[in-house]
């Protein structure tokens, strides 16, 4: 049997790769839903826009938005 403890999976690369993922998918479709529900459906560009963003850029996104008077913003 491998001697591995979950502390040891978390620090290896694929799972970070993984989470990291999940994570951007995850905020991505938050942020998503937040432009529409505000500026109605976005646009096919506004959305291949967002799905090129990394997830520092998304997370930024999400706070800015709070601040958007038009979907211009």
């Amino acid at each position: 049997m491998l001697n591995f403890t979950y502390g040891d999976l978390k620090q290896t690369r694929f799972y970070q790769d993984v989470f990291g993922e999940g994570k951007l998918e995850e905020a991505r479709a938050l942020v998503t839903r937040q432009l529409t529900r505000r500026f109605g459906p976005l646009s096919a560009d506004q959305a291949l826009r967002l799905h090129a963003l990394n997830l520092e850029q998304v997370e930024i996104l999400a706070e800015a938005l709070l601040d958007f008077t038009c979907v211009e913003d």
